[in-house]
């Protein structure tokens, strides 16, 4: 017989009460057992008992790990979201009566609504209206925590690809420009920042995707705010840097076919917010007018330029035409609608230089459509980097700045003399230290610091105002009800004191 461990121990099932079932019939039987066993004629059977240590006193259960998973941020994940909200629509025809009691008691009903273009005014400021005000109670998403890296990743990190691009084009103007052949400008330079900007690009645009995917309702918030809306057009307008900006040694044309495949994106995009624009209701363009809305613009003034690379004309005069007509009303609306508010933070002003980028690159579209060139270069004023704290709003002085830069190169192809040449080479310069200095930066607050993507308090604003708003609005507007009956009866008893 082989051996046991020593907690295990063989046992005869004699040895245990109550082996067998049938109690009434248990003590014939064992005795029965036995007999046979004395004699010889029966077969003992064996059983094994295992000992275990005992379990330490007031040991509870381990829980599921289910129970310490987080699921405040499942009304913002895609798929727990539509169960969520379809559970939370059939819940809410049976509290609708207490909901209008108290319109703060549930927020999970109205969360995945749209939200107003007034509630991001009312609920952020800041420069890209994404700090929370004071007067808010909190959001929808806990502050007490960092949230998943999908939900703090923005749209407008594609501004990043919009200034690396927007050098690979620079640096291809400055080694094939004839005015530029004295600086002895290499392609490889072109070559190495193209393929910088396609990897960034693919790397942003593949996170962002799994964000979609992910996150839907963070998107959809995004898509919703009066900012970051304009952002939606720099993926597009980046690949059009891309095929501006492409190496010859790559290819030296590309398909005409591509361009209308690199256009529809955007063409589907200007026909929903222009429209927008247009239609007179809350997102009107006096309403949400602000310097990033250059943003969709300037795609159709780089469509028609790439087209016009391309040897297309009646494409890029149509995109020209719209980007024209939509530039001069924004700008209008803009230089009229600024000093009427307050001082625009300093945090934003490179965006301004948004001002720059669209008619520099109209110039250059229209140089290529027509065969004449206007200038559209500008001074630059470095000193708005100093004094306030770096945001990715600073992306968006770059693609400006290279855009004048590019314009001014042009243009000095056409009108060659000492001041244009040096006035290119000095804007070229500006343009590639500040991408560089800007790169770095991020990088910096990115890997060292780690405080490049803080908790996107935007995307996580309850739909409705605080409660304790409304009670004060409630009460403001039942003390100004009592003061309306006082008036009342003044003038009642006045007017009796009169007849008498």
């Amino acid at each position: 017989m082989e051996s046991l461990p020593s907690l295990i121990r063989r046992v005869s099932v004699l040895e245990v009460d109550g082996f067998d079932s049938s109690e009434e019939h248990g003590d014939t039987k064992r005795t029965g057992d036995a007999a046979a066993v004395e004699s010889g004629e029966a077969k003992i059977l064996h059983s094994v008992s295992i000992s275990m240590p005992p379990s330490p006193i007031g040991a509870t259960k381990t829980p599921r790990s289910s129970k310490f998973k987080d699921k405040r941020f499942d009304s913002f994940k895609t798929w727990s979201g539509r169960c969520e909200k379809q559970i939370s629509s059939a819940r809410s025809k049976q509290r609708q009566l207490q909901q209008e009691e108290s319109d703060g008691s549930d927020h999970n009903n109205n969360e995945m609504e749209s939200i107003s273009v007034d509630r991001y005014y009312d609920a952020l400021e800041g420069p890209e209206l994404d700090t929370l005000k004071a007067s808010e109670e909190g959001v929808l998403l806990p502050e007490d925590r960092t949230w998943p890296f999908l939900l703090r990743f923005t749209i407008g990190s594609f501004g990043m690809c919009l200034g690396v691009s927007s050098q690979a084009i620079l640096w291809k103007a400055l080694a094939t420009a004839p005015s530029t052949e004295f600086l002895h400008v290499s392609l490889d330079v072109n070559l190495v920042l193209w393929f910088i900007s396609v990897a960034l690009f693919c790397i942003i645009a593949s996170i962002y995707a799994l964000k979609t995917i992910l996150y839907f309702e963070a998107v959809r918030r995004e898509y919703y705010h009066p900012v970051r809306v304009n952002f939606f057009f720099a993926p597009w307008i980046v690949v059009l840097f891309l095929g501006l900006g492409v190496p010859p040694s790559v290819t030296e044309n590309l398909p005409s076919s591509l361009w209308y495949v690199f256009m529809a994106p955007i063409f589907c995009l200007e026909l929903k917010i222009y429209g927008q624009w247009m239609s007179g209701g809350q997102r009107r363009l006096s309403k949400v007018a602000n310097p990033s809305n250059h943003l969709s613009i300037v795609g159709n003034f780089v469509g028609a330029l790439l087209g016009a690379t391309m040897g297309l004309r009646e494409g890029p005069i149509f995109f020209f035409a719209i980007g024209l007509a939509h530039y001069m009303v924004l700008f209008v609306t803009l230089y009229q609608r600024l000093p009427t508010n307050e001082t625009l933070p300093k945090e934003l002003h490179p965006v301004f230089f948004l001002f720059v980028a669209a008619p520099s690159v109209a110039s250059m579209a229209w140089a290529k459509i027509q065969g004449s060139f206007g200038d559209g270069a500008k001074s630059v004023r470095i000193n708005f980097f100093r004094g306030f704290k770096f945001s990715l709003a600073w992306w968006a002085y770059t693609f400006p700045m290279t855009g004048a830069a590019v314009a001014t190169i042009r243009y000095s192809s056409v009108v060659t003399n000492t001041l244009t040449k040096s006035l290119a080479v000095i804007l070229s310069a500006a343009a590639s230290l500040t991408v560089t200095f800007l790169l770095v930066t991020t990088i910096i607050h990115a890997f060292v610091l780690g405080d490049l993507y803080p908790n996107d308090i935007a995307i996580a604003i309850c739909e409705r105002r605080p409660k304790s708003h409304r009670l004060w609005n409630n009460t403001a507007s039942d003390t100004s009800s009592d003061a309306n009956q006082i008036d009342m009866y003044l003038k009642y008893a006045d007017t009796k004191d009169v007849e008498r």
